[in-house]
């Protein structure tokens, strides 16, 4: 039922004990605290959130143990009284999905870690890794309280010393990108180790493609979480043509699910921000998957990845050279200006200025697009002023490829604009 519908506007009461005593509303996922009295899960969680952590708020007395413990009982009640309401415009609350809990969590982290043996099997450990990946998938809060047990440090010793099991890799790499890794120590010891990198690779050509794209992820979060330049450099991943190959397989394929794309983008980009290994993307086919995929199916986010992705590409002349050959590059560049995103329009105009840096054919061929039209509304936008210092380098850049540049620089629309560098 809406937070908001009151009893008049069903045309009936709800019942005093249905309703939470912090929020008068029907309770969704009744909770009772150490002093006995119910509240509804999100009320009272809200309630200590903001520092009334001390006091239950009906009795006053002290709350000297926050466990909540689902009142069942009740929630069936009030989901029987919602049926027998339904006439009345009343649906029926969800059976809420119970938040994992610390003993649980740690239990479940110890099986999984076992030794396998005579006690503990391989299913069995999965089967612990399953059930925490769903602890996971169901709430931020849950991540948090797993990740907060050691679990990103436990996940990285499975799977990176149980490479025979399949089931165990695929389950721990799973559960491993879903939890934040906030210790740089934890990057650092997959990025610096050869034999786990060339594992990582590996599982980029697995015959699973949600492996596949696990193993995207973690090479995303482990180069962006590797801080050390010199590491970055020295970095092994970056610098095999294989992970690029995995990579762009995600994004190349034409099945690809939204999150392969997404993660393949996103690992790409990390990849491409260390400058050394930027000609291994070029060399694996990068210019022409990613003008195909831009043509196609990104979303906004991903759209400016991608086009960040291209403008760091075409800072070498290899780069230029392989997006310029595409007959798409700079039309798509040009039409993607002021269409998307402030940051799309910066990436494109930083890639556009590259090209037309490198080949006056590449500016021919953005003049005849309509690039000039598109600079000038640029400079006078609300976008960014990085992208506007572009623009007027563009502008100047082309003056001599435009048809009738008199008419342009004496018209009123350009001698108006305060914004726009004199040539």
């Amino acid at each position: 039922m809406p937070r908001n519908l009151q009893p008049l506007d069903l045309g009936i009461q709800i019942p005093y004990h249905f309703r939470c005593p912090i929020s008068l509303e029907l309770m969704q996922d009744p909770v009772t605290v150490c002093t006995g009295q119910t509240y509804d899960r999100a009320s009272i969680e809200s309630w200590v959130s903001i520092g009334n952590n001390t006091t239950c708020p009906v009795t006053r007395a002290p709350l000297s143990d926050f466990t909540l413990i689902p009142n069942h009982t009740l929630r069936r009640l009030i989901q029987e009284w919602c049926v027998a309401n339904r006439s009345n415009g009343v649906e029926r609350i969800p059976t809420p999905k119970q938040p994992a809990d610390p003993t649980s969590v740690r239990a479940l982290l110890s099986q999984a870690s076992a030794i396998t043996g005579t006690h503990v099997s391989v299913r069995s450990r999965a089967a612990a890794l399953r059930r925490l990946r769903g602890f996971a998938r169901d709430s931020d809060k849950n991540r948090v309280l797993i990740a907060a047990h050691n679990a990103t440090e436990v996940l990285i010793k499975i799977l990176f010393s149980e490479t025979t099991s399949s089931e165990l890799v695929s389950e721990s790499l799973a559960l491993l990108v879903m939890l934040p890794i906030t210790e740089p120590n934890q990057c650092v010891s997959i990025s610096s180790d050869p034999g786990r990198v060339e594992f990582l690779t590996r599982l980029l050509f697995d015959s699973s493609i949600e492996t596949r794209v696990n193993a995207a992820a973690l090479i995303e979060i482990v180069s962006t979480g590797t801080k050390s330049a010199d590491l970055k450099e020295m970095f092994s991943i970056s610098n095999s043509e294989s992970v690029f190959e995995g990579v762009l397989d995600l994004l190349r394929n034409p099945i690809s699910s939204r999150r392969a794309l997404k993660i393949g983008i996103k690992t790409l980009f990390a990849l491409c921000l260390v400058k050394s290994t930027r000609h291994i993307a070029i060399t694996a086919g990068a210019p022409e998957i990613l003008i195909d995929r831009l043509a196609a199916d990104f979303d906004r986010c991903d759209t400016e990845r991608a086009l960040a992705t291209v403008e760091l590409l075409c800072r070498s002349p290899e780069g230029c050279a392989a997006f310029g050959e595409h007959a798409l590059t700079v039309p798509l560049l040009v039409k993607t200006i002021l269409r998307v995103s402030d940051r799309a329009t910066e990436y494109a105009a930083g890639a556009l200025l590259a090209l037309c840096t490198a080949e006056e054919r590449w500016r021919e061929e953005a003049a005849a697009a309509g690039v000039v039209v598109q600079l000038l509304l640029m400079v006078q936008s609300e976008c960014t002023e990085r992208a506007k210092k572009k623009a007027q380098k563009l502008l100047k850049l082309l003056r001599d490829s435009w048809p009738d540049y008199n008419s342009f620089a004496n018209s009123d629309d350009f001698g108006c604009s305060s914004q726009v560098v004199p040539f």
